[in-house]
């Protein structure tokens, strides 16, 4: 299911009680690149002073606001309605997607359930997400990742990169797991294999806006281009260093 322009209909849901209000912008630009985010909700109790920072933000993205209040101490009974809202539109079966922005793990099977259904889903978060909510997404993006770099891509020190052994061990699994006979792989298909292996891959977190300008600042891989004839652009590939 797709809109007019064959784009992926999605479902923006925010919980505004744990989520920052001066990432909007960043976060609805990065969603139009997966789709058309044709529900835009904000849930919480806007009798609050405490997201008085949101209503700008709001009018200006053209967010809707969803208002709960808290009937009790103790209980969010705004991922109560987020949740119900959501599993509304999932049967529905008007959308495509899901994009839950928060980093409460509240939303963990939330995430699983519409998966189950066959939809990707999105997380927005920061760092401090809980890593079940993260492994429960399609994809995972923290919001700290969205602020656009200062001087395009940025140079990372390769040593720096070798000494992350999380990195280096996703990408040689990625790697090895797409490499042919002659010991090098496609690195669009790396990049795929990276994204099934992690979902909150993301090589902004290394300062690097493309995975071939991260493969090829990390001193355990090397890069090459391999040109298909016909006039088409290199295809580009990875082997261990």
């Amino acid at each position: 299911m797709a809109d007019q322009q064959g784009k992926a209909r999605l479902a923006v849901l925010i919980d505004a009680e744990n989520a920052s209000a001066e990432h909007i912008g960043l976060l609805l630009a990065e969603v139009a690149k997966y789709g058309t985010a044709g529900v835009r909700r904000a849930y919480g109790d806007w009798t609050t002073p405490s997201l008085g920072s949101w209503k700008r933000e709001l009018l200006d993205h053209s967010v809707q606001p969803v208002q709960q209040f808290r009937y009790t101490t103790g209980k969010n009974a705004t991922d109560s309605a987020l949740i119900i809202d959501a599993m509304d539109l999932l049967h529905a079966g008007n959308l495509d997607g899901f994009c839950l922005v928060s980093s409460d793990s509240d939303f963990t099977r939330l995430a699983s359930r519409i998966r189950e259904q066959g939809l990707h889903v999105w997380g927005f978060g920061e760092r401090k997400t809980p890593k079940p909510f993260v492994a429960a997404c399609s994809t995972f993006v923290y919001v700290e990742n969205l602020a656009p770099a200062k001087d395009g891509t940025a140079e990372a020190p390769t040593p720096k990169l070798a000494a992350d052994a999380e990195l280096t061990r996703l990408l040689s699994e990625a790697v090895t797991a797409a490499s042919g006979d002659d010991g090098w792989a496609h690195l669009a298909t790396v990049g795929q294999n990276l994204s099934r292996l992690a979902t909150d891959f993301d090589t902004r977190t290394w300062g690097f806006g493309k995975l071939k300008d991260l493969v090829q600042a990390h001193p355990s891989f090397k890069v090459t281009a391999r040109s298909p004839g016909t006039g088409k652009p290199d295809d580009w590939y990875v082997s261990a260093a």
